[in-house]
């Protein structure tokens, strides 16, 4: 990270500053020279400038959701929260135009005010867009591809604080580098995205055995449109989740139901099951049990953004590996063996995901039909070794970091499971050329520009 400041100094266009800053998790923290919010592109273009006069590097932050170090700098932080503006809608064709820093939450009310949404999202909707796909976020369906697909263009300022619009037809290399690019190539100022007609989804929430999931996971996974399920160490259950679409009218539970459902026990009562297992680890095969048994029902019928995503308020620190399909069910039980050794105590389920292939150079899912595999660790309990162990297994299978999660992976580890890495490494060379918008993180996971 760098020599931290002892202040952050300030631009008439900053706003209120504070000395530190940290992501949702607590766990990676930085102290900028300047924390800047522009509200238009121009004011960006002279933050930039500044930055070069200071010599000081700039990195952009969305909502802190990322676990890794990638917003962090001792330099320049542009937060791009005041440039969340919807600009565009072209409804006939489902074309949305918005500046990067809106979050998933008000982008999707904005666009279901125009009978328009995404195709698939993940769990949670606090992110902001132009964080959101630099990373690889994504969410569960086995023909539908991670979030950055969905864009349809996008502006990118420079170091030099010119700006270019890149889509597949213009500059298809650029394209492919800017969907997912943790934010190394440029600023990403504004998306139009490629929307689809709204759709309800019937949620269904189920506990199986584990073992007659995993034999069976194909007809899970092809035999709905969104799947996924969740699995504690120490129990037989996997919590299954079914979306599909339906043509039956939105029908939202009552606000006391899923408040009882959503807020008190999925967080307020797991957080003291978590705190539990913190003080008295021994317990902790036990209350897994008990967690796997009660909190796997739930029937919704709702609008597709609203059975997406979930709120989170329990903290923890997340790695997640993007794997080969064909492996799923072998990993996941070799995974969760790892779980539930004696020198563990992990208090939180994994969670296991498919997406289908797309072609962003750094996309981990690119190129292949992909599982995600994501373990957890309650906020406050050691999660290095656990990851690391873990970590081994899924290297097996050919296993990809999520950019935004944690991982011990380099350059040099990395460099060989993606096919067109050294494409992506022409792309940043050429539009920056001096590294403005790198940062250690960067520097570590794909070294130093050029």
């Amino acid at each position: 990270m760098g020599d931290l400041h002892n202040s952050c100094s300030t631009l008439p266009i900053v706003g209120r500053m504070t000395n530190t800053w940290g992501n949702w998790a607590g766990s990676q923290l930085c102290r900028p020279a300047v924390i800047a919010r522009p509200r238009t592109t121009d004011e960006l273009r002279r933050v930039l400038a500044d930055a070069s006069s200071a010599d000081h590097r700039v990195r952009a932050v969305g909502a802190g959701h990322s676990f890794t170090g990638a917003a962090l700098t001792d330099g320049v932080m542009v937060s791009l929260e005041r440039m969340n503006r919807v600009l565009e809608v072209d409804r006939s064709r489902g074309l949305v135009r918005v500046e990067a820093g809106i979050s998933l939450n008000e982008l999707s009310e904005a666009m279901h005010g125009h009978g328009l949404a995404f195709p698939n999202m993940g769990d949670i909707n606090v992110q902001s867009l132009g964080g959101a796909t630099a990373t690889g976020t994504h969410g569960t369906g086995a023909t539908l591809m991670n979030l950055s697909a969905a864009m349809h263009s996008i502006e990118l300022m420079l170091a030099d604080g010119s700006t270019i619009e890149v889509s597949a037809e213009s500059e298809p290399d650029i394209w492919r580098a800017a969907r997912v690019s943790i934010g190394t190539l440029g600023i990403v100022t504004a998306i139009t995205l490629q929307a689809v007609p709204s759709f309800v989804l019937e949620a269904v929430d189920r506990p199986y055995q584990i073992d007659a999931v995993l034999a069976d996971l194909d007809s899970y996974v092809d035999g709905n449109d969104h799947f996924e399920f969740y699995a504690f160490p120490h129990s037989p259950l996997a919590l299954t989740k079914c979306n599909n679409r339906t043509d039956r009218p939105e029908k939202p539970a009552p606000a006391a139901l899923e408040w009882v459902n959503s807020i008190l026990l999925q967080n307020y009562t797991f957080e003291v099951l978590c705190r539990i297992g913190q003080a008295r680890p021994s317990l902790i095969p036990s209350i897994n049990r008990f967690a796997a048994r009660v909190g796997g029902y739930n029937n919704a019928v709702d609008r597709s953004y609203r059975v997406f995503s979930t709120p989170r308020h329990v903290r923890m620190n997340e790695m997640e590996y993007a794997i080969p399909r064909e492996d799923a069910a072998e990993a996941v039980a070799r995974v969760k063996e790892v779980a539930e050794r004696d020198d563990f105590a992990v208090p939180f389920p994994m969670e296991v995901r498919w997406v289908a292939p797309d072609d962003a150079f750094l996309s981990p899912a690119t190129g292949r039909e992909t599982c995600y595999i994501a373990v957890h660790m309650y906020a406050g309990m050691p999660w290095e070794g656990y990851f690391h162990a873990v970590e081994e297994v899924l290297e097996g299978y050919d296993g990809r970091p999520h950019w935004g999660k944690l991982h011990f992976q380099t350059a040099d580890t990395l460099r060989w499971r993606y096919p067109e890495w050294d494409r992506f490494a022409e792309m940043r060379k050429q539009l920056d050329p001096g590294g403005l918008f790198s940062n250690a993180y960067t520097d570590r996971v794909l070294g130093p520009v050029g």
